[in-house]
C-alpha cells in the first residue's frame, strides 16, 4: 500500500484573467522521486510552487480546488504558511546561497527556529551536509563564504540548507539545469539517495533525467495534466498521443 503524501483535486489557478492550471487532480506518493515534464509554460513550475504557496507572493493569483498535504488542505484559512515552508522545502533553479559563511548557510534555517545551542547547531549543520552529499568537500572550509564555492556545490548546499529545518517534502525546480554534466550526475545521484527520507517533486526539462532519476512522471502540456504514471509506463508505452509525440519529440 502506498501512501500518498500531496494530493490535489480539481484545482485551478488563474493569474488575473488567464488560466494557467487546468483542473489538476493528482496523487503524489510519499517517499517516491515524482517529476513533471512538459515543454515551457505549460504550468509544471506553476503547480510546483502552488505545493508550498510560493504562488501566494503573485499579485492576481486565484486558486480553486483542493491541495492536501497528508490529507490537510493547505490553503485552509488557518494553516501557517511559514510552518508550510518547513514541511515543504524548495530547491529552486539557480542556486542562491547567502552571502554568508557555508556553516551559517546552513544554520539559518534552525536558528530562525529557535534552535541557538552550538552543539545541537553543529550536529545538524553536519547531518544536513551529508545528507546533500557534500560534507566531504566543505568540512574544512566551514567559515568561507558560500559564493566561493562552484555552481554545483552551491546547489548542493541549498539543498542542505533546505535539508536542516527538517522537511517531509522536497520540490525542485529544475535544480540541474544551470550545472555542467558532472555536476548534474551528483545532483541526480544525490536526489536518489533523498527519496529514503523525503518525498521529492522535480520539475525538469530534461526528459533523460526523468527517465533515470523519478519512479513516477507527470506530463503537464498547456496547463493541463495530460498524463501521470510510473516513470518506465509514460517513458515505454504512454497511453495518450500528445504523451508520446512529446516523449518522442514530434511536437513541443
Amino acid at each position: 500500500m502506498i501512501h500518498e503524501k500531496i494530493h490535489t483535486e480539481n484545482m485551478f489557478l488563474h493569474y488575473g484573467s488567464k488560466l494557467a492550471l487546468n483542473d489538476i487532480s493528482i496523487q503524489i506518493p510519499e517517499k517516491k522521486v515524482t517529476a513533471f515534464i512538459g515543454p515551457s509554460g505549460c504550468g509544471k513550475s506553476t503547480f510546483l510552487r502552488s505545493l508550498n504557496r510560493m504562488n501566494d507572493l503573485i499579485d492576481g493569483v486565484k486558486i480553486e480546488g483542493k491541495i492536501l498535504i497528508d490529507e490537510i488542505n493547505i490553503y485552509d484559512k488557518n494553516i501557517d504558511v511559514v510552518t508550510l515552508r518547513k514541511k515543504v522545502g524548495m530547491v529552486f533553479q539557480k542556486s542562491n546561497p547567502f552571502a554568508k559563511s557555508i556553516y551559517e548557510n546552513v544554520a539559518y534555517g534552525p536558528r530562525i527556529n529557535g534552535v541557538n545551542d552550538r552543539k545541537q547547531l553543529d550536529e545538524i549543520v553536519e547531518t544536513a551536509l551529508k545528507n546533500a552529499a557534500i560534507w566531504e568537500e566543505v568540512k574544512d572550509r566551514m567559515n568561507d563564504s558560500a559564493m566561493g564555492l562552484s555552481g554545483g556545490q552551491q546547489q548542493r548546499l541549498c539543498i542542505a540548507r533546505t535539508l536542516a529545518v527538517n522537511p517531509e517534502i522536497v520540490l525542485m525546480d529544475e535544480p540541474a539545469s544551470a550545472l555542467d554534466p558532472l555536476s548534474t550526475s551528483k545532483i541526480e545521484e544525490l536526489i536518489v539517495q533523498l527519496k529514503e527520507k523525503y518525498t521529492i517533486v522535480i520539475v525538469t526539462h530534461n526528459m533523460q533525467q526523468a527517465a533515470r532519476i523519478s519512479d513516477l512522471t507527470a506530463f503537464f502540456y498547456l496547463g493541463e495534466l495530460i498524463e501521470f504514471d510510473k516513470t518506465k509506463k509514460i517513458f515505454t508505452n504512454p497511453e495518450k498521443k500528445q504523451t508520446e509525440d512529446y516523449i518522442t519529440g514530434r511536437f513541443g
